[in-house]
C-alpha cells in the first residue's frame, strides 16, 4: 500500500466518507464489526471462510473475494487485500496458502470445458500479484506451480464458456492486463520461466484459426501481452522472431523496391486507374489562395534512397491497393500485433544479428510501403464507407507498429558510428516521406493518420536527437517543408510543432547555424506581401498558412524558453504591428500577432517585454488620441472599440503569463499608470464614455493585481495610482452595483460625462445599478479589490489640491454652480451607499471631491467583501491579517478626520460588514470545497475582530467587539472554530505589546477579552458543551505545552471563574442543547469526570476539564517518552501494543466479563496521544495500517462493548479526537454512524427489540400483563439503554456542531435517522428508554429543520418523509401501555421527563414547512410529496388530506408527550406541590374525539393506550369502545382491548362481537378471572376464551391465583372450570397438590341456621368430588408423592389435637414426642407454602406451642432446600400450624401483598413487603410460614423501655453510623411499602404485637383478620389513619419532627411511587379481591368494600393528582392521636406493649 503521510491520509479517508460506498470500503462495515475486532492481527489459521476477515483492515466488504460486481472495485480489493498480506510478513506463508487454495485447482483447468468463478480469478491475481512483488514462496513453490498450470490453461480462457457470466469482455481484457502485468514483473527467474510459457502460448493463439478460439478474447489477449511482455530468454526471443517473421512478415510483407515491382507485375489497366488528382508529386508543393502564394520548391532535400520514375511509383500504388483490399480487418490487426511482439522482444532481449536484420527489413519495406499506401485511393472507394474507414484505420495501426519497429531495430542496433549515421540518416528519409504523404493523404482527418504522423514525427525526433548525436543538416530544410505544409493544412500541427522544438534544442549547441536559419526561415514566411486593399470583403481574408506560422513560431518560442529565440522573432511581429496603417491590417492577423508577441513578453526576459509592452500602451495610447479627431471620422466607433479590445487581451495575456517578480512590480506599475493617463485623456474626448477607454483594461489590471499583497507596505507612488484607479471607477460607474436589490434604471444615458446631470447618473449608477458596461469588467473591479490597498490619506487638503484637479480639470460646464451640483450628487450618492447611515445634510462639509473619494473607497471595501467575502491576495494559507477588515479599519486610524468624515468612514466598516455577512449567508447552501472556503473565510474575520480588540482605539475596540458578536450570534459555528477560540484566549497576551506600557488601556483590553470570552464559552457550551470542553481542553494543552505559564496561569483562572448552571439559568433560556440531559451527561463525560458521581452538569464541570486537560498533556508527555527511549521490547511498536490492549478489552466484553473502567480508560487516552502526537511533529512512527487500526477501535470499541462506563471513556476520547484533530471529525463521526447502525442491525441498548424481558410488564406476566413469562436476559438492558444515551448527547453536541458548517457529515445524521426511524418498530419496550428514545427523535426533528438554513435544502423530499417517519415513530413509542420505572441513578429520572418536555417543547413550536406548502404550485417547486399522497403515503398509507391529517397527528402526538412528560416529572418529583400545566387539558370532547380517531388511524395499540391514559374521559373511552366494536379485527392482537367489547351487555345481548374470542390473544390471569364472575353467566364463548387463555400458562404460574379458581366453581355450572383444573392437576403435581389442599380449606359440614340451608351447600357439595377426580387423576408415581407430601403434614398437624389436653407445661416436650414418631418418606417433600423449598427433616426440638384462647397453635423449624438451588445449602424455616382458625382472609391479603411486591419490583422501586406464606389445609387448619429473624415490636418493648429511636440504637449503634442509616434506610422503604399496602387493605388491630421488626430493620405486618371494612370492636373503626405511623416511627423516619427532613421527603416519596405504581395495576388488584366477595371471608361482611378499594385508588385523578393525595394520606398518619389511643387500649387490655 502507497504510503501517505499521516494527514494526507486521514484527509484522503475523510473525502472517502462523502461517497457512502466509499465510506463502507474505508471503514468498518458494521455487519462485520465484531469479526473484525477478534481477527484484525489474528494469525491466519483453521477454516479459510472464516479467517477472510484476518485480512479485512477495514472491515470484511472492502476486501471480499466476491464481495462486488463492478470488477474495478474488486480489482483495487485485491490490489490493497495483497498490500494488508505483505504488512504483515510472518504471516506470509500462510495467507499465500490460503490464496492458493482459491485459486482453480489443475483438475479443473485441465477439463474440457473448464470453468472458473471470481473468486477464481481473484485468487490467481492475489498470488500473481504476491509472487511479482519478491514475496517469499510457500515450500514447494506452490504459488508458482499456481500461475503454471493456470498459463498453461490460457488457451482454454480463449472460450467465452470458461469465464463467468458476469464477466464482460472489458473484465476479461482488464484480467489479462493485471494478470500478464504481475507475471512480467516478477523476480528475473521466476519471470523467464513465466516468459517462455506466455511465449507458447502467443504461438498457439497466432497460430490457430479463428474458427478455434473467440477472436474478441484471443485480441484482448494480444493487447495485454504488448502492453505488458515478459522478460524472456534469448534463445525464445529468436524463436518468437522467427515464428513471427515466417508467419506474417515474410508472407505480407510488399516488395523490396518499385523498380522490382515494375518487372514483375503487368500495367495497370484503365479500370484500375488511379486518380490523376491525387498522384504523388515529386517535390513538396504548397499552392496557398490559388496562387497568390507559393512555397518554393527548389531547396535541398534529403535523398539518401534511390527516387524511382512516375511509373514505379504507380505500380507501387496499384500493389498497394491490391495488397489492401485482400487483407481483412482481422489479417491487419494480426500484422500490427506481430509488429508489435517483435518490437516488445527486441526490447527486452538481444536478438541474432541476421533475426535482428531480417526484421529491420521487414520494417523497412513496410515504411517505403506506406508513402505509397497514403497517396493510393480508387474511384469506386467512398469515403464515407465505415467499413472502409475502419480497415484504413487498421492499415495505418500496422504502419505505425513498423515505424516504432524500425525505430527500436535501430536503437538497439550495435554498429560503427559511420554506419550508424547512415542508417539514421536512411531512416529519417523514409520517415519524412511517410510524414509528407500522411499531410496530403486523403485519409489524413482519420484518427489513424493522426496518431501515425505523431508517431512518424516522434520517432524523426529521437532519430535526430540520438543515434548519431545530432540532427543531420538537411533535417532542417525538410522540416521547414514539412511546417509550412502542416501550417497549410492546419491539421497535424502539434505533432510538428512537438519535432520543432526536439530539433531546436538537439541542434541548439551543436549547429546554432541552421537552427537560426530555420527559424529565420519560418519567420520571414510571414513577410510575404498580400494585396489586402485589393479585397472587397467586409473582413480582409489571410491565409491560413500565415496565421499558423505565426501561431508556430510562438508556440516555438515559448516551449523552447530562450532569449535568442524570442529575439529573433519578436522584431519581425512587431515590424508588421507599427509598420503601416494599423486599419489596414487585418484583424485576425493582427490578433495572432498580438497573441505572439504578449506570450513572448511573458516569458520574462527582459528585452523582449519592455519593447513588448512600450508598443502596447504607445499603441493604446495611440489609438485614444486619434478619437474624436479628423482622422477618427474614417474609423468606425467599432472598429477603435476592437483595436482597444485586442491590445487589452493582450495586456491580459501578458498579466497572465509573467512569472518574474520584479517584471510584475513593474508591470502592475505601467498598466496602472496606463490607467491613470486614459482616464485622464478621456474627459477631452467628446462621444466617448471614460468607461469606454478604461474597461477593457480592468481585467489585465486584476490580472496582474492578483499577486499582490495589499497589506504589505506600498509605495506612495504606487498606492496615489489605486487611488486614481477606484476615483475613476467610482467616476465612471465600472463597479458592480453594491445595492441588494438595485436602484430602479435611470433614463437614457450618453456616452459623455462632460455635465453635471452625466456625472449624476453615473454615482447613482456605480451605487445602485442597474450596470451598463461589460460584466467582464464588473468581476475585474471584483477581482481588483482583492489586491487593492487601503486608499488611506493623511492630508484631505491634498485630496482636495490632486483628486479633484485630476478629475474635473478640462470640465467649464462644470465650474460654478455645476460644481455644486456635481458635489451634492456626490454626497447623495455617497449616503445611498453607506446604506443610509449618514444622512446627505450631515456631509454639508464634505467637497465634491472628498465625496468622490469617499464614495469611491465605500465602493472598493464593499466589493471586497461582495467578491469572495473579503479575503485578500496574499497567499494560499488564510490568516486574520488576510481579512479585508484589516483594510478597513484603516481608514479609522487615520488622524485628524474631521467628524463627518470620520461618520462616513465608521458607517463604511459597518457596511462593508454588512456585506461579508450577506456573502457568507449566500455561501452556507454549499458544500464541499466551496463549504470549507465559506468557514475559513468566516473564521479569518472573526479571528481578525477578536485580534483588534486589543488596539489602543477605544473606537475600533468597541466596533470589533460589536462585529465579533454579530458574526458569532448570525454563524453560531465560529464559537467552536479552533483559531477563534485561539484568537480569543491568547491575542490579548501576544498582542500586549501593542498597547506599551498603558496600564488602563491594558486593564480595558483584558476586562473586554474576559467579557467577549465568557460570554463565548458560556453561548458555546449551552450548544455543545462536549465539543466546547474538548476544545477548551485542547488549547489549555496547547499552552501548557507552549510552556507560557503566565499564559497558561490566565486562562485557568478565566475558565475557573466561569459559572454554568444546570439549566435553570437565564442564559440557556430556550431548547438549548445543553438542556438536553443527554447532552449534559455526554459533557459530564467529556470533562473526564464521572456521571455517577456528578448529580448534574454544573459549575463545577469547567473546573473538572481543566484538570482533565493537564491529564492529558500529562499523556502526551508520558507518550513522547516512551517514544524517544524506545522502551517497547522485540519488534512490537507502540500502536500494535495499544491494538492489543484494545481488542483484549473487547474479547473480555464480548464473554459477559467485567472490563475495568480505569484500565480501559488509560488504555485509549495512552491510544488517541500516541495519534495525535504523529500529526503533531510531522514523523510517522506509526504505520499506516495500524494507524487506521487504532483510530477505527478507538471510534468502535466503547460502541461495541455499549456500558455506560465505556462509553464515559468513548466520548472522552471523541471529544479529544475531534477537538485536537478536526481533519478527524468526518472519519470519526462516520464510524460512529457506522457503529449505530450496527447496534441497530445486532438489536442491543436502545434498539434491543427482540428482548421481551422488559419493565413492568414482563417481570408481570401473565399476572397482570398479558403475555408468556420470559427468562431475564444476559445482560442488564438499562446499561446499555444508558450507554446509547450517552452517545446521543454526543452525537447531539456534534450535529449542533456541524449542522451550520458540514453538509456532508449533516447529511450522515440523516442516514443514522433514516436507519433509527424504520417503520417496523425497532426500539426496546423499556420503560427506562423513554427520554433516550425522545431525545433521539428530538435530534430527529431538529435535523429536519436544517431545511430552513439551506443546508440540506436539496434533499427537501426526503427530510419530509424524515419528518413523517419521525412523527410515525414517535406516535408509535404510544402503542405501548403507560408504565413507570426507577433507576438508582441520581436525576434520572427528572432527566427522562426533561428529555420528554424537550421534545413536546420543540414539537409545539415546530412549524413544519411540509405541511403549510400552500398550494399545489408550492407543493410541486419545493418537491413536496403533497401532489401524492392523496392517494398513498409511503408512511401514512392512504389518506384523504395530507396537511390536515398531519395537523393532527401533530396535535396527538403533542398531547401524548406532554401527558407522558407530566407523568415522568411526577415520578421523578413525587412531592412537588407545583402542578403540570397538562394536567388538565381543556378540550372539548369532540377534540377529543377526534384524537382518538386519529390514534386508530396510525395505530389501533394507541387508541387503547390513549384511554388507558385518560381514564376518567368518557369521550376518549367511549371513541375507544366504538371503534373496538366498529373495527373488532384491528384489535385482535391487543389483549388491552378485551373489556371494550366483553362486557355484561354484550353477553347478555350475546353480541356476533364475542365470535372474535376465538382469535382473541390471550389476555393476563387477573382480566381473565373477571370473566368468571356472575356477571358474564358462563357465557360458552367467553368461558372457551378463559380457558384458552388460563392453558396458555403454566400451571405454576395460575397456582397463585388458586383462591379465586376455587372460588369461581361456584359459578361453574358446565363445570367448564372443573375441567381445567383436572387437566392441569394432571400437568403439574405441585399445583394438583395446592388445589387439593384449598378444596379441603372451603370444606365445611353443611349447617342450618334458623331453619335456613347455606347458601354455600351446593358450592361446598361439589368441592369433594373436584377433590376426588384429582386424586383418580393421578398416575402411580404422583399419587404415591400425593400420599407422603399429605400424610406427613396431616401428622404435623395434627399434633395440636394431641396437644390440647396436656397442660401447658408439657406441651413443648408433647411436640417433640410426636415430632420424633414422623418419619421423612423421600425427598421431593416440600413445604405446602413454598413448593420450591423441599423438606430435608424436622429439628425436633423447634416445636413451640403458641398462645390461643381455645386452640393449641404450634411452630415447628423444618430443615429445606431451595428446590433449584445447591441440595448441600440447608437452611430453617418455621412454620406455625393453626387448627381451629380461618387462614383463608390472611391468604387473600398476602395474595394483594404479594402483587405489591411485584409491582414495586418490576418498576424498580427499593420498597420492601414480605407476603409470608398462609395454605388453608382444610376446615379451620392453616400453615403459615414464620417471617425469619423477626420480633414483634411488643416483644421488643419487653427488653428496653425506649422507643424505636433507641432500640436501633442499641442494636445498630449511634445515629450517623453507617450501620444505623442502613438499618434506618431499611426500616424507611419498608414502612413505605407497608403504607401503600395499609392504604389499599385498610388493615386494623395494628397494634405492637402484629408488627414484627427483622435483624436489619425492616418492618413486617402479619395477621389480617380485620381488613376492608372490618375492625376490632364491633366495627367502630377506632384506627383512622390509613396505616399506622406512630410516634416512635416518626422518630426514625423525620428526625426534625416537622415533616421537613430529608428522609421524611423520601418516604413521602417512595409512598407516592409505590401507589403511582399500584394504580396502573388497579383492575388487576381489584379482580383478585373481587373474586373472593362470595367466599363468606369476614372482609366482606359488611359495606361495599370492592367500591371503596376502588376509589381509594381514585383513578379519576390525574398522576400529580394522586401524589397529592398520598401525600396528604402520609401526612394525615404522621403520629396521629388515633393511633397512640389505639397502642394505649390495647396495652391496658392485652398487656401489648406500646
Amino acid at each position: 500500500m502507497k504510503k501517505l503521510q499521516l494527514t494526507q491520509y486521514v484527509a484522503h479517508e475523510s473525502r472517502a466518507l462523502q461517497n457512502p460506498i466509499q465510506r463502507r470500503k474505508k471503514i468498518l462495515d458494521p455487519n462485520a464489526t465484531l469479526t473484525f475486532l477478534k481477527f484484525t492481527t489474528a494469525p491466519l489459521h483453521g477454516s479459510s471462510e472464516i479467517l477472510i476477515p484476518s485480512f479485512c483492515s477495514f472491515g470484511s466488504q472492502k476486501f471480499s473475494l466476491c464481495a462486488s460486481s463492478d470488477l474495478g472495485s474488486e480489482m483495487e480489493a485485491w490490489k490493497e487485500l495483497c498490500d494488508v498480506t505483505e504488512e504483515n510478513p510472518e504471516k506470509l506463508s500462510e495467507n499465500l496458502d490460503w490464496f492458493c487454495r482459491k485459486c482453480p485447482q489443475p483438475k479443473l483447468l485441465r477439463a474440457e470445458s473448464a470453468r472458473v468463478s471470481r473468486i477464481q480469478l481473484t485468487a490467481v491475481l492475489a498470488v500473481a500479484h504476491l509472487i511479482s512483488r519478491n514475496v517469499v514462496d510457500t515450500t514447494g513453490n506452490h504459488g508458482k506451480f499456481v500461475i503454471l498450470d493456470f498459463l498453461q490453461a490460457v488457451p482454454k480462457s480463449f472460450h467465452r464458456s470458461f469465464w463467468p457470466d458476469s464477466y464482460s469482455l472489458d473484465s476479461i481484457s482488464a484480467f489479462y492486463c493485471s494478470f500478464l502485468g504481475s507475471v512480467s514483473g516478477g523476480a528475473a527467474e521466476l519471470s523467464l520461466e513465466f516468459g517462455t510459457k506466455v511465449l507458447e502460448i502467443t504461438v498457439e493463439v497466432m497460430s490457430c484459426s479463428e474458427s478455434d478460439r473467440d477472436p474478441a478474447i484471443s485480441r484482448a489477449f494480444l493487447v495485454a501481452l504488448t502492453q505488458n511482455f515478459p522478460s524472456i530468454r534469448q534463445t525464445d526471443g529468436d524463436k518468437l522472431i522467427k515464428f513471427l517473421l515466417n508467419q506474417f512478415a515474410e508472407n505480407r510483407a510488399p516488395p523490396e523496391s518499385p523498380m522490382k515491382q515494375l518487372q514483375l507485375n503487368s500495367p495497370i489497366s484503365k479500370s484500375e486507374e488511379l486518380s490523376p488528382g491525387l498522384d504523388v508529386a515529386k517535390s513538396v508543393s504548397v499552392v496557398v489562395n490559388e496562387g497568390s502564394l507559393q512555397w518554393k520548391t527548389d531547396v535541398d532535400q534529403l535523398s539518401f534512397g534511390s527516387n524511382e520514375g512516375s511509373g514505379g511509383s504507380h505500380l507501387v500504388l496499384r500493389d498497394q491497393v491490391a495488397s489492401f483490399e485482400e487483407d481483412s480487418i482481422q489479417s491487419l490487426e494480426m500484422q500490427e500485433f506481430a509488429l508489435k511482439l517483435l518490437t516488445s522482444v527486441l526490447d527486452k532481449v538481444k536478438v541474432d544479428d541476421k533475426l535482428h536484420d531480417q526484421v529491420s527489413s521487414v520494417a523497412k519495406r513496410q515504411l517505403q510501403s506506406m508513402s505509397a499506401f497514403l497517396k493510393s485511393r480508387r474511384r469506386d472507394w467512398n469515403e464515407q464507407d465505415q467499413a472502409l474507414k475502419a480497415r484504413v484505420n487498421a492499415k495505418l495501426f500496422v504502419y505505425q507498429a513498423a515505424a516504432n519497429l524500425k525505430i527500436k531495430s535501430l536503437t538497439s542496433l550495435e554498429t560503427d558510428r559511420k554506419t550508424s549515421i547512415r542508417l539514421v540518416l536512411e531512416t529519417v528519409t523514409l520517415l519524412l516521406d511517410a510524414a509528407d504523404a500522411c499531410l496530403t493523404s486523403v485519409w489524413r482527418k482519420m484518427k489513424g493518420c493522426e496518431e501515425l504522423f505523431s508517431s512518424l514525427l516522434s520517432g524523426i525526433a529521437k532519430m535526430a536527437a540520438g543515434k548519431g548525436g545530432y540532427p543531420p543538416r538537411g533535417l532542417f530544410n525538410r522540416l521547414k517543408l514539412l511546417a509550412l505544409a502542416a501550417c497549410a493544412q492546419g491539421s497535424l500541427f502539434e505533432s510538428v510543432f512537438k519535432l520543432s522544438c526536439e530539433i531546436i534544442k538537439s541542434g541548439w549547441a551543436k549547429d546554432r547555424a541552421s537552427v537560426d536559419t530555420f527559424i529565420v526561415g519560418l519567420a520571414s514566411s510571414i513577410r510575404e506581401s498580400n494585396d489586402y486593399e485589393e479585397q472587397v470583403d467586409r473582413e480582409k481574408q489571410v491565409p491560413a498558412v500565415q496565421l499558423n506560422v505565426i501561431r508556430l513560431l510562438a508556440d516555438i518560442t515559448v516551449a523552447v524558453k530562450k532569449p535568442e529565440v524570442a529575439d529573433m522573432i519578436l522584431p519581425f511581429f512587431i515590424e508588421i504591428l507599427e509598420g503601416g496603417d494599423a486599419s489596414s491590417t487585418p484583424r485576425s492577423l493582427r490578433l495572432h500577432l498580438l497573441d505572439a508577441v504578449s506570450r513572448i513578453a511573458t516569458l520574462g526576459y527582459e528585452k523582449s517585454y519592455r519593447e513588448t509592452v512600450v508598443m502596447m500602451t504607445r499603441g493604446y495610447l495611440s489609438k485614444i488620441s486619434t478619437v474624436g479627431s479628423v482622422e477618427s471620422k474614417t474609423s468606425s466607433p467599432r472598429s477603435i472599440a476592437w483595436h482597444l479590445e485586442s491590445l487589452a487581451a493582450g495586456f491580459l495575456i501578458i498579466a497572465r503569463g509573467l512569472k518574474n517578480t520584479k517584471l510584475r512590480a513593474d508591470y502592475r506599475h505601467r498598466l496602472l499608470s496606463l490607467c491613470s493617463d486614459v482616464s485622464l485623456a478621456s474627459e477631452s474626448k467628446s462621444g466617448w464614455s471614460g468607461a469606454d477607454l478604461l474597461g477593457p483594461l480592468l481585467r489585465a489590471v486584476a490580472q496582474i493585481c492578483s499577486d499582490f499583497d495589499p497589506t504589505s507596505k506600498v509605495e506612495p507612488s504606487l498606492l496615489k495610482l489605486f487611488r486614481n484607479l477606484w476615483f475613476y471607477i467610482a467616476l465612471f460607474a465600472l463597479a458592480p452595483p453594491i445595492l441588494k436589490p438595485p436602484l430602479p434604471e435611470v433614463k437614457t444615458i450618453s456616452n459623455s460625462v462632460n455635465s453635471a446631470g452625466r456625472i449624476s447618473t453615473f454615482s447613482l449608477q456605480a451605487v445602485g445599478g442597474p450596470y451598463m458596461w461589460n460584466p467582464r469588467w464588473a468581476l475585474a473591479v471584483q477581482r481588483i479589490s482583492q489586491g487593492t490597498p487601503p486608499l488611506v490619506v493623511s492630508s484631505v487638503k491634498w485630496l482636495e489640491d490632486e483628486l479633484e484637479l485630476n478629475a474635473l480639470h478640462n470640465s467649464d460646464t462644470l465650474r460654478g454652480t455645476g460644481n455644486k451640483k456635481v458635489a451634492s450628487t456626490q454626497r447623495t450618492a455617497l449616503s445611498i451607499a453607506l446604506g443610509g447611515r449618514v444622512d446627505v445634510s450631515a456631509m454639508k462639509t464634505i467637497s465634491g471631491a472628498k465625496a468622490t473619494y469617499l464614495l469611491a473607497v465605500a465602493l472598493l471595501e464593499v466589493i471586497r467583501f461582495i467578491s469572495n467575502g473579503g479575503i485578500l491576495n496574499g497567499g494560499s494559507s488564510v490568516s486574520a491579517s488576510r481579512s479585508a477588515f484589516s483594510c478597513v479599519f484603516e481608514y479609522l486610524k487615520s488622524p485628524d478626520l474631521t467628524p463627518a468624515v470620520s461618520q462616513c468612514l465608521t458607517a463604511t466598516v459597518h457596511r462593508a460588514f454588512e456585506a461579508a455577512v450577506s456573502w457568507l449567508e449566500d455561501q452556507i447552501s454549499l458544500t464541499g470545497e466551496n463549504a470549507n472556503i465559506m468557514e475559513s473565510t468566516m473564521y479569518t474575520h472573526a479571528c481578525f475582530l477578536i485580534k483588534s480588540m486589543s488596539q489602543r482605539d477605544e473606537d475600533i475596540r468597541d466596533i470589533s467587539a460589536k462585529l465579533l458578536t454579530h458574526i458569532r450570534n448570525k454563524f453560531p459555528q465560529v464559537l467552536w472554530s479552533s483559531s477563534c477560540l485561539d484568537s480569543l484566549l491568547f491575542s490579548v497576551h501576544d498582542n500586549a505589546s501593542s498597547v506599551g506600557n498603558d496600564p488602563a488601556c491594558t486593564a480595558a483590553i483584558r476586562s473586554l477579552y474576559q467579557k467577549v470570552l465568557r460570554e463565548w464559552i458560556i453561548l458555546s457550551i449551552s450548544y455543545a458543551p462536549c465539543t466546547s470542553q474538548g476544545l477548551l481542553q485542547d488549547k489549555l494543552c496547547k499552552a501548557n505545552t507552549l510552556q507560557r505559564s503566565s499564559t497558561t496561569n490566565d486562562v485557568v483562572s478565566l475558565l475557573t471563574e466561569i459559572r454554568i448552571g444546570t439549566g435553570k439559568n437565564e442564559i440557556w433560556s430556550g431548547i438549548k442543547a445543553a438542556n438536553i440531559p443527554a447532552v449534559m451527561a455526554a459533557a459530564v463525560a467529556a470533562s473526564g469526570a464521572n456521571f455517577k458521581t456528578s448529580e448534574a452538569f454544573n459549575s463545577e464541570v469547567l473546573g473538572t476539564c481543566v484538570v482533565n486537560a493537564m491529564l492529558k498533556c500529562n499523556y502526551t508527555r508520558q507518550v513522547a517518552c516512551t517514544v524517544r527511549l524506545e522502551n517497547i521490547s522485540g519488534n512490537d511498536t507502540l500502536s500494535s501494543h495499544s491494538v492489543r490492549r484494545l481488542q483484549q478489552f473487547v474479547n473480555t466484553a464480548e464473554k459477559g466479563g467485567e472490563v475495568d473502567k480505569s484500565h480501559f480508560r488509560e488504555t485509549c487516552s495512552h491510544a488517541t496521544a500516541l495519534l495525535l502526537s504523529n500529526l503533531q511533529d510531522g514523523q510517522q512512527r506509526i504505520d499506516m495500517m495500524e494507524f487506521s487500526h487504532l483510530l477505527c477501535l478507538l471510534c468502535w470499541c466503547p460502541a461495541y462493548m455499549l456500558t455506560h462506563d465505556a462509553m464515559e471513556t468513548g466520548i472522552y476520547i471523541w471529544t479529544w479526537l475531534v477537538s485536537a484533530a478536526p481533519q478527524f471529525e468526518s472519519f470519526v463521526l462516520s464510524s460512529l454512524v457506522d457503529a449505530w447502525i450496527w447496534t441497530i442491525d445486532a438489536k442491543r441498548g436502545l434498539f434491543a427489540s427482540d428482548v421481551r424481558y422488559y419493565g413492568p410488564t414482563a417481570k408481570l406476566r401473565p399476572q397482570l400483563s398479558p403475555g408468556e413469562p420470559e427468562d431475564p436476559p444476559d445482560s442488564d438492558p438499562v446499561n446499555e439503554i444508558l450507554a446509547h444515551r450517552l452517545w446521543l448527547g454526543f452525537l447531539i453536541d456534534r450535529f449542533e456542531v456541524v449542522r451550520h458548517n458540514s453538509t456532508e457529515q449533516l447529511l450522515l445524521f440523516g442516514q443514522l435517522l433514516q436507519r433509527s426511524t424504520n417503520l417496523d418498530l425497532c426500539f426496546t419496550h423499556h420503560p427506562a428508554a423513554a427520554g433516550t428514545f425522545f431525545t433521539l427523535m428530538l435530534l430527529g426533528l431538529k435535523f429536519c429543520s436544517c431545511q430552513r438554513q439551506g443546508k440540506v435544502h436539496k434533499f427537501i423530499r426526503g427530510l419530509q418523509l424524515l419528518e413523517d417517519r419521525i412523527y410515525r415513530t414517535s406516535l408509535g413509542w404510544f402503542s405501548r401501555q403507560p408504565e413507570w420505572y426507577d433507576v438508582n441513578i441520581p436525576n434520572f429520572c427528572q432527566s427522562e421527563a426533561q428529555s420528554v418536555s424537550m421534545f413536546a417543547q420543540f414539537l409545539s413550536n415546530e412549524r413544519s414547512e411540509f405541511i403549510q406548502s400552500g398550494s399545489n404550485a408550492r407543493a410541486h417547486e419545493n418537491g413536496n410529496l403533497t401532489d401524492e399522497i392523496d392517494q398513498y403515503h409511503p408512511v401514512w398509507g392512504n389518506m384523504e388530506n395530507y396537511g390536515a391529517g398531519m395537523e393532527k397527528r401533530k396535535q396527538l402526538l403533542l398531547i401524548l408527550c406532554q401527558h407522558e412528560s407530566d407523568r415522568l416529572d411526577v415520578w421523578a418529583q413525587p412531592i412537588s406541590p407545583k402542578d403540570s400545566p397538562y394536567s388538565r387539558l381543556k378540550l372539548s370532547s369532540k377534540k377529543w374525539t377526534e384524537h382518538v380517531k386519529t390514534a386508530f388511524s396510525v395505530d389501533p395499540r394507541i387508541a387503547i393506550s390513549l384511554a388507558s391514559r385518560f381514564p376518567a374521559n368518557i369521550a376518549v373511552k367511549s371513541e375507544a369502545i366504538r371503534l373496538v366494536q366498529a373495527h373488532i379485527v384491528d384489535f385482535r392482537t391487543i389483549p388491552e382491548a378485551l373489556p371494550y367489547f366483553v362486557t355484561p351487555k354484550t353477553v347478555e345481548e350475546d353480541s356476533v362481537l364475542l365470535q372474535q374470542l376465538l382469535h382473541w390473544d390471550a389476555c393476563s390471569i387477573t382480566q381473565a378471572l373477571v370473566l368468571l364472575t356472575p356477571a358474564y353467566k358462563g357465557h360458552p364463548r367467553v368461558m372457551a376464551y378463559v380457558l384458552r387463555v388460563l392453558e396458555s400458562y403454566p400451571p405454576e404460574r395460575v397456582t397463585f391465583f388458586m383462591p379465586q379458581l376455587v372460588q369461581s366453581l361456584r359459578y361453574d355450572e358446565q363445570r367448564l372450570v372443573e375441567g381445567y383444573l383436572l387437566r392441569a392437576a394432571q400437568r403439574s403435581d405441585i399445583f394438583a397438590h395446592i388445589l387439593i389442599w384449598h378444596l379441603e380449606g372451603e370444606s365445611v359440614q353443611e349447617t342450618v341456621k334458623n331453619g335456613v340451608l347455606d347458601k354455600n351447600a351446593r358450592f361446598r357439595g361439589i368441592l369433594p368430588e373436584v377433590r376426588q377426580h384429582i386424586v383418580d387423576g393421578f398416575t402411580p408415581k404422583a399419587f404415591d408423592l400425593f400420599s407422603r407430601e399429605f400424610d406427613f403434614f396431616d401428622k404435623v398437624t395434627s399434633i395440636s389435637g394431641v396437644l390440647f389436653p396436656l397442660p401447658k407445661e408439657e406441651r413443648r416436650a408433647g411436640i417433640r414426642r410426636e415430632l420424633e414418631k414422623i418419619k421423612m418418606q423421600g425427598e421431593e417433600l416440600y413445604l405446602p407454602t413454598a413448593p420450591n423449598k423441599l423438606v430435608r427433616g424436622i429439628q425436633v426440638d423447634s416445636g413451640i406451642p403458641l398462645q390461643s384462647a381455645a386452640k393449641v397453635p404450634i411452630m415447628i423449624t423444618f430443615n429445606v432446600v431451595d428446590r433449584d438451588g445447591d441440595h448441600n445449602d440447608v437452611k430453617s424455616q418455621a412454620c406455625i400450624f393453626k387448627v381451629g382458625d380461618d387462614c383463608r382472609q390472611d391468604v387473600l391479603a398476602l395474595q394483594v401483598i404479594s402483587l405489591l411486591r411485584d409491582i414495586f419490583q418490576a418498576v424498580g422501586l427499593n420498597l420492601y413487603l414480605f407476603p409470608y406464606g398462609v395454605l388453608p389445609t382444610g376446615d379451620g387448619r392453616g400453615i403459615i410460614e414464620v417471617v425469619p429473624n423477626t420480633r414483634s415490636r411488643s416483644q421488643m418493648g419487653e427488653t428496653t423501655d425506649g422507643g424505636l429511636y433507641e432500640i436501633f440504637q442499641q442494636e445498630f449503634g449511634p445515629v450517623g453510623s453507617p450501620s444505623f442509616e442502613t438499618a434506618r434506610a431499611n426500616f424507611l422503604t419498608s414502612s413505605a411499602g407497608y403504607a401503600v399496602a395499609s392504604l389499599l387493605l385498610q388493615p386494623k388491630d395494628r397494634h405492637n404485637g402484629n408488627l414484627l421488626f427483622d435483624n436489619m430493620g425492616r418492618l413486617v405486618h402479619i395477621d389480617f383478620g380485620f381488613i376492608f371494612e372490618t375492625s376490632p370492636g364491633g366495627n367502630m373503626r377506632f384506627e383512622s389513619a390509613h396505616f399506622k405511623l406512630s410516634h416512635e416511627m416518626t422518630q426514625l423516619l423525620d428526625p426534625s419532627g416537622d415533616m421537613k427532613s430529608e428522609t421524611w421527603h423520601q418516604f413521602v416519596s417512595l409512598c407516592v411511587k409505590g401507589y403511582l405504581a399500584a394504580r396502573r395495576y388497579m383492575d388487576g388488584i381489584i379482580s383478585t379481591v373481587e373474586m373472593m366477595v362470595e367466599s363468606g371471608l369476614p372482609c366482606f361482611s359488611r359495606g361495599d368494600p370492592i367500591g371503596k378499594l376502588r376509589k381509594r385508588f381514585h383513578p379519576e385523578m390525574s398522576e400529580r393528582e394522586a401524589a397529592h393525595f398520598m401525600i396528604h394520606v402520609c401526612t394525615d398518619a404522621y403520629n396521629k392521636w388515633t393511633t397512640y389511643g389505639y397502642d394505649l387500649i390495647q396495652y391496658l387490655q392485652q398487656g401489648i406493649e406500646k
